[in-house]
């Protein structure tokens, strides 16, 4: 009687104050956290406890004490910029400077051992090459400063190092103001007024951390679901920004926007909840915390009636600080099918944990991403030096989502899922002085009707990726010798030669395994990633592209194959192929042939006019059946867009996607993608098979 007569009481005074409201849109539902919904909470939070998802207060006091120490130095050096520029004592002395923090710390919802992204704000007479200069010397002086690195000539250029075994990405920004005070506020958009760009850049991790902490309901709620919803994304393999999936920021938005919606639900309720909104999303319709403000800056901002590239965003997930930007802005057709397909996934599995079926470590499992394709592509970056190494590869997994997108556009494939999670390989078949580093991508190929076998050719999409990948070294001065690429078409049967048995062996888990690679080291690349293979064994390799000949030896070539004439239809569309004998690169079970690809589809953007509201591209495309491939569906009707890693020109139009199927990849032996300096007529034909 007590416990009905305090409920009644609280929800008397909880209806006498309005509720203020979040959002761009009012709640879908006000409900207050039953009982059992605390009791799923409670047991959420013991779930996460094993992967190491919370910091005990030990490691957060380290943390403040170092931040302190961070901040007491700026200061300092701040100060003594201001006497070699002699500047008033007066100046000196109140000029100030503050670190401040963003990204996950500020968030809240850091895990052990992850680095602290920070941000230096300086007064006007400290200059940018001071920072990188002098600042980088005094740091270098300190004790528990190490590994310290400068990278200047980033998007947003930042210092990286450890600090009392702390690691601390600091970047850099110059404000118009005389002082900085402790007390500053950033999220005044007048800050931005006549700053360099750099600066602008900079400041924008904090202040977008902070409006969204600014536009969630309940900020404890909000940090303990999104600290679920980020484990989740890891271990699926769908966390990370670089590789076209989604980056921390965007995670939160989407948690901070499902907060708005249930304003009064306790964390087992949102991530049910999350699921059950953005499984249903109709994308690439936006996800914005606020209205769009308009602050007279005169900043380019994501505004798809302004700027046409971003009609062709395909997930966009809107930042709510000005300068308003596309989080999402690397998402291409396949990571977008794959994460979509995870939310379906966890929309199941969540509804069992609610009605009591299944507990939360099942919603944690990692996925069998090598039995989930039958065809694969392993791309493998090899450097002579470990220091080497660790730039290249760098360099390489920032665009493996090129790599992605040439695949995307190739009209014979559906699907290209990169796993984010690398791999060191198999020590007994590397040399002693190469250090390796590799990913797998898994293949989907489309259906081709009424004909025996079909041949794809993918010299022209790793060849421009390889392209790509060394001319941006060459361009930074960072191609050294020993420095190659390798990329190899291998069945799941055969990649037993490219990663140990104990990463093929494991099996369906939810056992934390957090930020550790292949090789059982700690790495701040790594992804959570299971990873299980049938066991079945093959002596033959897969199909090597390799490296431009100037800096890799090129693979052995192959013997002739006969001269034959085929008709191929992919889809509904005819297109005749013939085979040019070539003695030098064709095999008898692989030949290269010339084959005219089917048009595409054309598309008309129309462009909404309402901002806030619906600000999708709407294409036209003739209707199609789109069956699921792999587990994953084809794009769809709201999905129709070109498959691309980036934004396309004007002229380029969706792709008109038929019914799909994997196609049969006959052909086991290695044949080697020509270098650069290879003609047209000597391009090979990497795949060739029936269909199955």
């Amino acid at each position: 009687m007590r416990d009905m007569l305090t409920n009644t009481a609280m929800l008397a005074i909880r209806s006498h104050y309005p509720q203020k409201y979040y959002g761009i849109t009012s709640p879908i539902s006000l409900a207050y956290p039953k009982e059992e919904d605390q009791i799923l909470t409670g047991n959420l939070i013991e779930a996460m406890k094993p992967f190491g998802v919370f910091e005990d207060s030990e490691e957060l006091n380290h943390r403040l004490v170092v931040l302190g120490k961070l901040n007491s130095l700026v200061k300092e050096w701040i100060a003594e910029v201001g006497e070699g520029k002699s500047l008033p004592r007066s100046l000196i002395t109140n000029a100030g400077g503050k670190i401040f923090t963003f990204g996950s710390y500020r968030l809240g919802v850091h895990t052990k051992g992850a680095d602290i992204d920070a941000l230096c704000v300086a007064p006007r007479h400290v200059e940018r090459t001071e920072f990188f200069q002098a600042f980088s010397e005094k740091l270098k002086q300190q004790g528990g400063v190490k590994a310290l690195r400068a990278v200047e000539d980033a998007f947003v250029p930042v210092l990286k190092f450890k600090f009392d075994g702390i690691e601390i990405d600091l970047v850099f920004a110059r404000l118009t103001l005389q002082t900085i005070p402790d007390n500053l506020d950033l999220r005044d958009d007048s800050r931005l007024r006549s700053l360099d760009i750099r600066c602008i850049r900079s400041l924008n991790g904090c202040r977008v951390t902070d409006e969204i902490l600014h536009l969630v309901p309940n900020i404890e709620n909000f940090r303990l679901t999104l600290r679920a919803i980020k484990l989740w994304a890891k271990q699926k393999g769908i966390y990370s920004n670089v590789l076209g999936f989604l980056g921390g920021v965007s995670w939160a938005m989407l948690v901070a926007r499902t907060c708005q919606l249930y304003p009064n639900a306790v964390a087992s309720t949102l991530i049910h909840k999350f699921f059950l909104v953005f499984s249903k999303w109709d994308w690439p319709n936006p996800v914005l915390l606020k209205q769009p403000e308009d602050s007279n800056l005169n900043l380019p901002v994501w505004d798809p009636r302004v700027n046409p590239a971003d009609r062709f965003h395909l997930m966009p997930i809107i930042t709510p600080a000005y300068p308003q930007q596309n989080s999402t802005y690397n998402v291409s057709t396949s990571t977008r099918a794959v994460i979509v397909e995870e939310f379906k996934q966890g929309l199941v599995v969540t509804e069992e944990i609610v009605s009591g079926k299944a507990d939360w470590s099942k919603l944690f499992e990692t996925p069998l991403f090598f039995q989930k394709y039958k065809h694969y592509i392993v791309l493998k970056a090899t450097a002579s030096t470990e220091a080497h190494h660790l730039e290249w590869i760098g360099l390489v997994e920032s665009k493996i989502r090129v790599l992605v997108g040439n695949l995307e556009r190739n009209d014979f494939i559906t699907l290209a899922h990169v796993n984010p999670q690398s791999y060191s390989g198999i020590k007994d078949h590397q040399n002693q002085d190469e250090y390796i580093c590799q990913w797998f991508i898994g293949v989907v190929f489309r259906k081709v009707e009424h004909a025996d076998g079909v041949s794809i050719d993918l010299t022209d999409d790793i060849q421009a990726f390889t392209d790509t990948v060394y001319r941006q070294a060459s361009n930074i001065n960072m191609l050294k010798d020993g420095m190659t690429i390798e990329a190899t078409h291998v069945k799941r049967r055969q990649l037993h030669q490219y990663l140990p048995a104990e990463v093929l062996l494991k099996k369906k888990r939810s056992l934390p395994d957090v930020g550790r690679n292949s090789s059982g080291s700690h790495s701040k690349r790594a992804s959570l990633d299971g990873s299980s293979l049938d066991s079945s064994r093959e002596n033959d390799a897969g199909t090597p592209f390799c490296s431009p000949t100037t800096l890799h030896k090129s693979s052995n070539e192959s013997p002739a194959a006969s001269e034959f004439y085929r008709n191929i239809t992919p889809g509904n569309k005819t297109a005749a192929s013939s085979v040019e004998r070539n003695s030098s690169y064709a095999s008898p079970d692989l030949c290269a042939i010339s084959a005219v690809k089917p048009a595409s589809s054309s598309s008309v953007c129309t462009i909404p006019n309402v901002f806030g509201g619906n600000m999708s591209p709407h294409f036209t495309t003739p209707p199609s059946n789109n069956p699921e491939v792999n587990g994953i569906p084809a794009v769809g009707s709201c999905c129709a867009v070109s498959k691309r890693p980036h934004s396309p020109t004007l002229e380029e139009s969706p792709k008109k996607l038929k019914d799909m199927e994997e196609v049969s990849i006959g052909g086991e032996k290695p044949l080697p993608i020509p270098s650069i300096n290879i003609s047209r007529s000597q391009v090979l034909l990497v795949f060739n098979g029936c269909i199955m």
